[in-house]
């Protein structure tokens, strides 16, 4: 019994240590991010702007620099398709800008983890899990308490991210984010049909045929009052400011002069093994399988 308890003791011991030190490097991180904000601060451009602590590319200095820039009434936001929450593009907002937020997954695997995660307790964040729709985001927002003026919104879900946008309307961001597809033509407005049940690999092997051009996104921004100010480096999110409080020093940028093509190879075979084909081949792979697959081609403006 002395022995169980000794190896008890230990183990707890360990991961306590384990524990601290997790936390103690959120907190290095979040310095790093401080930094590295105090030294952007007078850059005057989306790109210049970029830096990573929490978010897959640069998208903590983006929305760093942009909500410096665009008054901001109401220090909210709404991200979802969070998968653990450990790479987003709000948790730097959550941690170091005392926002408060809402985020959805529709994976219980990653909810569970997000709730087990000392960011629930120690910071205003409200963890919901849910399988987006058209048909239920706005319900969802709602029974969540968000509703009216917000500052972010982030879309990223692999899929339907043009069909939720055009959905939603029980909250007014003052920032969207929203994930396109980098391998449709820059020259097309294209959409791959709603299904509410979309998943991305599954609708199609390769994991190429999901969400909207880039021109299709601007097109519905456009639509819902919103300028497209530019796109992460790293391409695939495009990034939005509400017209009536876009600063004069944030340009409006066309498809053209915004766009950005992502270097990242995500093309996989019938197995399920990466291809590593360069974009090119993947954008043409794209384009091969929209002859026999369903597109929605939108109107030009």
């Amino acid at each position: 019994m002395l022995k169980a308890t000794r190896f008890f003791n230990r183990v707890l011991g360990r991961l306590t240590g384990l524990w601290r030190t997790e936390r103690r490097l959120e907190r290095v991180e979040k310095l790093l991010g401080e930094i590295r904000s105090h030294q952007l601060m007078n850059v005057g451009s989306l790109h210049e702007s970029e830096f990573s602590i929490f978010s897959q590319r640069g998208e903590d200095g983006i929305l760093d620099f942009l909500t410096r820039h665009v008054k901001i009434s109401k220090k909210t936001f709404v991200e979802f398709g969070v998968e653990e929450y450990s790479e987003s593009n709000t948790r730097f907002l959550l941690l170091s800008r005392n926002w408060s937020g809402l985020v959805m997954d529709g994976n219980p695997e990653y909810v569970r983890f997000i709730k087990s995660d000392p960011v629930c307790e120690n910071y205003p964040l409200q963890v919901v899990e849910a399988f987006i729709t058209k048909e239920n985001i706005n319900e969802l927002l709602g029974s969540s308490g968000v509703t009216g003026e917000i500052g972010v919104l982030s879309i990223d879900i692999d899929g339907n991210d043009y069909w939720i946008w055009e959905a939603v309307h029980i909250v007014d961001p003052a920032i969207v984010v929203v994930e396109y597809n980098p391998r449709f033509q820059s020259s097309r407005a294209s959409v791959v049909p709603y299904k509410s049940d979309f998943t991305r690999f599954e609708a199609h092997y390769s994991g190429l045929y999901y969400g909207a051009s880039l021109r299709a996104i601007v097109m519905l921004g456009k639509k819902k009052g919103y300028a497209f100010v530019g796109c992460s480096r790293g391409g695939a999110n495009a990034f939005f400011v509400r017209e009536n409080l876009r600063p004069d020093n944030i340009p409006v940028m066309t498809v053209e002069s915004g766009a950005v093509q992502s270097g990242f190879k995500t093309a996989r075979d019938a197995s399920g093994k990466p291809l590593y084909v360069q974009p090119e081949a993947e954008e043409r792979l794209l384009e091969e399988l929209l002859r026999t697959l369903p597109v929605v081609d939108l109107p030009a403006e």
